[in-house]
């Protein structure tokens, strides 16, 4: 007998949608559980890897993720403390015709549109809002959510897309709250015009200085521009999203060079998140509960990966539902082929941040001697092992 039963989804963001999304696609019935009241995202500016642009393809979003993307010209590393550059990684014709795609930045919640709209309009998703799932039971045959307002709702499987503090991996995992890394990271969009004429340039530029960086690349058809600017100054405590003046940004940078600094005067109403992640564990499945994007795998921002590998494990997860005849067979496939990979970017996006973002003295010029050393075809291999894949390991 053909199984009936939805899967159910808690958490309404961009990698909750997208399993929706591949499910469907293969005939797969869900019920996708959002705790706000409106589907929506909070942040500004997310980059897309090539293997971002696999994942819209395989999950039928492709030409409406193309269209609202800005696509640039290069990667940029400058040196924060002389404004010199250390090396770029140019993202034309020949970076694209070796991966496949594109490198692109997007707006969070364009791209989180793009997903509602075509999840909206499939017959077999169903969303829902306010609906916080706060826990879960299960027997041999089926899982229930337990939701915040008391509803309860059964369904064949639990994927837990409930983000950086899931109540799904509480129960699955029962690892205690994500590590605080200390980082704090201060975001602003503001409009081209405001942007200092000649830095505004066609790349995602990242200003490394001692304990401490800074972003920028245009969005929304260059309207605007993206700041995200980050300073180690070992915040004990998780925070997200805490209105702060220019004035308490400004203090993590006194010591780089005047036009980085030039950058973070014209950002306005910063608000500021502590950055958390974990350390990587193959608990992520439970029965018939599963874990899947930062639920599973939260990491640093270091690598601009997080989005992507969320959409990596919704390809994965949806591939391997519909092509095993049993259940937890498919669970199994999902993580072994996802564990691997995640558990690389969460570990080096760490690593990026202690060894190319902050690093001072000798560590950053060994650093520079390093990077601008490398030639574009070395800059590629380097980074095919991530910009090649789909999630399905191809």
């Amino acid at each position: 007998m053909a199984e009936t039963r939805p899967v159910l989804i808690a958490g309404g963001g961009i990698g909750g949608l997208a399993v929706a999304l591949g499910l469907a696609q293969k005939g797969i019935r869900s019920i996708l559980l959002e705790k706000a009241s409106a589907f929506g995202e909070i942040g500004a500016g997310i980059q897309l890897g090539p293997n971002a642009f696999h994942a819209f393809d395989y999950l039928g979003v492709g030409e409406a993720a193309r269209n609202m993307a800005v696509y640039i010209d290069q990667l940029r590393l400058m040196d924060a403390l002389t404004a010199d550059e250390i090396t770029h990684i140019d993202l034309g014709d020949t970076f694209r015709a070796r991966f496949g795609n594109p490198y692109a930045v997007v707006h969070r919640g364009d791209l989180h549109g793009v997903f509602l709209r075509a999840c909206q309009s499939h017959e077999l998703i169903e969303l829902r809002v306010s609906s916080e799932v706060t826990g879960y039971e299960q027997d041999g045959s089926s899982v229930t959510a337990k939701l915040a307002n008391g509803e309860r709702i059964a369904g064949r499987l639990l994927i837990g897309a409930d983000g950086l503090w899931s109540n799904i991996r509480k129960q699955v995992t029962a690892d205690g709250p994500p590590r605080v890394s200390g980082h704090t990271t201060y975001r602003s969009v503001i409009p081209t015009e405001q942007m200092p004429e000649d830095l505004r340039w066609n790349a995602a530029t990242l200003w490394a200085g001692p304990k401490c960086h800074i972003v920028h690349y245009p969005l929304s058809g260059w309207k605007v521009f993206n700041l995200v600017v980050t300073y180690h100054n070992d915040a004990p405590e998780p925070v997200a999203g805490k209105p702060v003046s220019e004035a308490e940004v400004m203090k993590g940078f006194t010591h780089v060079h005047e036009r980085a600094q030039n950058i973070i005067r014209h950002g306005t109403n910063w608000k500021l998140w502590v950055l958390c992640d974990r350390d990587p564990t193959e608990r992520w499945i439970d029965g018939r509960v599963v874990l899947l994007g930062d639920a599973a795998h939260p990491m640093l921002q270091y690598f601009a990966q997080g989005a992507c590998q969320a959409m990596e494990d919704a390809v994965c997860l949806s591939h391997m539902l519909a092509s095993h005849d049993d259940q937890a067979a498919a669970l199994d496939a999902y993580r072994a082929q996802r564990f691997p990979r995640t558990a690389r970017v969460q570990l080096m996006s760490r690593a990026i941040g202690e060894h190319v973002y902050h690093p001072a003295g000798e560590h950053a010029r060994i650093r520079n001697a390093i990077m601008s050393g490398k030639s574009q075809a070395e800059w590629c291999d380097d980074i095919a092992w991530l910009y090649g894949g789909t999630g399905l390991g191809g």
